[in-house]
């Protein structure tokens, strides 16, 4: 599971019939400072993401795991809104 945070959205007008209902977010990602990393993907939302939240999300064949995606072919999909954060008892993100 990664971080990112929620940069803008993609609309796909034609695209392939499995991914029809589906909501696409580009994310940027984040480390674990909540430092932008310089990468972006593009994720499917199963959780109701808006712009600027923090979030979860996984790649690969786990993006596939979830009810929202089960069986469609998405490489990526945010999974949790992030509330807050911490790393080695300090707090590194809060929403």
């Amino acid at each position: 599971m990664l971080l990112g945070r929620v940069a803008g959205t993609l609309v796909a007008s034609r695209k392939e019939e499995t991914l029809e209902g589906l909501k696409f977010l580009v994310l940027k990602q984040v480390d674990v400072d909540g430092g932008d990393t310089g990468g972006y993907v593009v994720a499917a939302d199963a959780v109701g993401a808006g712009l600027g939240e923090v979030v979860l999300y996984a790649t690969g064949s786990s993006a596939r795991q979830t009810r929202y995606t089960h069986e469609r072919p998405c490489d990526a999909v945010v999974m949790a809104i992030v509330d807050t954060w911490e790393v080695g008892g300090e707090e590194k993100y809060r929403k």
